[in-house]
């Protein structure tokens, strides 16, 4: 196992607010992102369905996140945009990041 947790936020966006969905995320992103944050990603799905899909390196570092400021984001971001998030998160149990696709075998 790898230590790392990843967060599913998930809500269904309707169309007229999936512009101020992507402006606020845009936003969020921009500025410094809290410790322990691997990477992020917003995924837009079919039907309105969106989520949003971030790496932490453990799980002490997810903990810390509801404590700071301005506790955790992606939720609100739903919440701002319409939606009423559902929040998941899975223990990674492994994984293979492909940095350069041409030196796949």
């Amino acid at each position: 196992m790898t230590g790392h947790i990843l967060t599913e936020v998930s809500a269904t966006i309707a169309p007229e607010r999936e512009a101020d969905l992507i402006a606020a995320y845009q936003q969020a992103v921009a500025r410094p992102l809290p410790d322990g944050l691997l990477r992020t990603e917003l995924l837009q799905g079919a039907d309105g369905d969106w989520r949003i899909h971030t790496l932490w390196r453990d799980q002490a570092s997810l903990d810390a996140m509801p404590a700071s400021a301005e506790g955790p984001i992606a939720p609100r971001l739903f919440r701002d945009s319409g939606g009423d998030p559902h929040v998941a998160w899975f223990q990674v149990a492994g994984h293979r990041l492909v940095t350069d696709p041409q030196s796949r075998p």
